[in-house]
């Protein structure tokens, strides 16, 4: 791993240090900012490191900025090669975790997203497991609602959304648990504070809808493709109620930080028999072989940082 770090910043490559933005930011101040979380996983048998799914969450990011009215001078193909150029320059022989940021650079007063200048960095660190439990997670339905789409989109990664969360993971780890679920306005089952759901039942997947106020989860469309082509197994997309959690077999997140982790008890409550299940075992197995570009089907879903192997 390199010892000298970098971002994209205003248009070039430049030491992190030198990537700083005014205290008078319009994204600081006002949260008008979209994000990605995008891993890189190093294969140390092809001395690779493989970016996964990196243009689905460029083509998520530009979504995202539509909304938000963000204009970005870039495609996503170009995107993609900036990546791969900062992660060249870093040389990165771990797995890495990679922050696009697209933002209202304006620097004043005012709350709109009209008529006000945009900006865009990228930056990389080392990353491991976003949570450290082996053993599954303990998880409590939070007293906090999730934010509707005709408030703050979900479906949206906008960075003031995510004071939300921050509510929700911060009461239930304060609350004992390790992570908490967040339910809809109406009382259905959402996500987690910044993961997506699945619940299996009679060895069927169950998992809230797009439009059950959650995030459109890359991870979580990866998951549904591996249990239907690779397990053969049913997956259901629509409104979970609360009580479904406490009767389900098995419960895992899935997302970009928390890759597929398994939950065990929910309020108290075990989980099946409050081990990991059979399917979340096979699934993280799957998982694990396609984002570190072992799944020769699916290499096409990990973009190869280094043109040859790294001396």
């Amino acid at each position: 791993m390199s010892t000298n770090r970098f971002a994209f910043f205003k248009g070039e490559i430049v030491p992190i240090a030198d990537a700083k933005v005014s205290v008078m930011n319009h994204a600081l101040n006002y949260g008008t900012g979209c994000f990605e979380g995008i891993r890189a996983y190093w294969n140390e048998a092809d001395e690779q490191l493989y970016v996964f799914h990196l243009q689905a969450h460029y083509e998520r990011l530009l979504r995202s900025c539509k909304v938000l009215q963000i204009r970005l001078p870039y495609s996503a193909e170009q995107l993609v090669e900036t990546t791969l150029e900062l992660l060249r320059r870093e040389e990165f022989r771990s797995d890495v975790y990679i922050r696009p940021l697209a933002y209202k650079s304006f620097e004043g007063i005012g709350v709109r997203l009209h008529d006000i200048s945009d900006d865009f960095t990228i930056w990389a660190i080392p990353f491991g497991k976003y949570i450290e439990k082996e053993a599954g997670l303990k998880v409590g339905i939070s007293s906090w609602r999730r934010i509707d789409d005709n408030a703050i989109p979900a479906r949206l990664k906008a960075t003031g959304s995510y004071v939300n969360s921050a509510l929700v993971k911060s009461e239930a780890m304060q609350n004992g648990f390790d992570e908490g679920i967040v339910l809809t306005q109406d009382g259905h089952v959402c996500e987690g504070s910044a993961e997506n759901i699945y619940v299996v039942r009679n060895g069927v997947l169950y998992t809230p809808g797009i439009t059950d106020n959650i995030l459109e989860g890359i991870t979580r469309h990866v998951i549904k493709q591996l249990a239907t082509e690779e397990l053969g197994l049913q997956v259901v997309e629509r409104s979970i109620d609360r009580t479904e959690l406490y009767a389900a077999d098995e419960i895992f997140f899935c997302g970009t930080g928390v890759e597929v982790t398994p939950v065990v008890e929910v309020d108290h409550r075990a989980v099946g028999n409050g081990q990991i299940g059979p399917i979340f075992s096979q699934i993280c197995s799957l998982y694990y072989a396609v984002t570190h570009g072992q799944d020769p089907k699916r290499r096409e879903w990990c973009s190869p940082v280094y043109n040859s192997v790294l001396a």
